[in-house]
């Protein structure tokens, strides 16, 4: 039997549904935990807060993974390229500072990692990336409501429209590391 080799891995693209149904299809990943962190506001913040683009917050996810079949900077390198790594503070039709793009590192080899792939990657967009790269803070887990999102609302607007087209694009890429 082997014994797992459980890492966190703390990033934002965009709002927290997204990325989190992205990540949820990736093999060796255990657990997606959508959430807030990198903000101002003190105690908990709530979804309104973080809503108002006023609170310093980002929506992220945490990615419990299984480091022994994912590695990081493979993580990485799918969160690069499942969202716009390459515009500030937006997403698609998600605007403001809370839907920016954003690596949370855990310690020092997580940072060398992420500054990496981010340099490796740079060549494929035509525009520079504005990835912010910065020490994990606090993380707050979201409301329950924002937990799993997409399995639970796939029939819903934003999760046909906006959702749907980032897992198409995950499943290109991506094949050989699905579940």
């Amino acid at each position: 039997m082997t014994t797992k080799n459980l890492q966190v891995a703390t990033i934002g693209g965009g709002c927290f549904w997204c990325t989190e149904a992205v990540f949820q299809e990736v093999k060796g990943v255990e657990k997606v935990v959508s959430g807030y962190s990198g903000g101002n506001v003190p105690g908990k913040p709530t979804y309104r807060e973080i809503c108002s683009g006023l609170s310093g917050y980002a929506e992220v996810v945490q990615v419990t993974f299984d480091a022994n079949l994912i590695s990081y900077e493979d993580i990485l390198i799918i969160f690069m390229t499942t969202h716009d790594p390459t515009t500030l503070n937006i997403q698609g039709a998600d605007r403001g500072t809370q839907y920016r793009s954003v690596i949370y590192y855990h310690d020092a080899l997580q940072k060398e990692i992420a500054e990496i792939v981010s340099k490796e990657i740079s060549p494929y967009y035509e525009n520079p990336i504005v990835t912010e790269i910065s020490p994990i803070t606090e993380f707050f887990e979201a409301e329950k409501e924002h937990q799993d999102y997409y399995k639970s609302n796939q029939g819903q607007g934003y999760c046909s429209f906006v959702i749907a087209p980032k897992l198409a694009k995950l499943r290109k890429l991506h094949a050989d590391k699905l579940k």
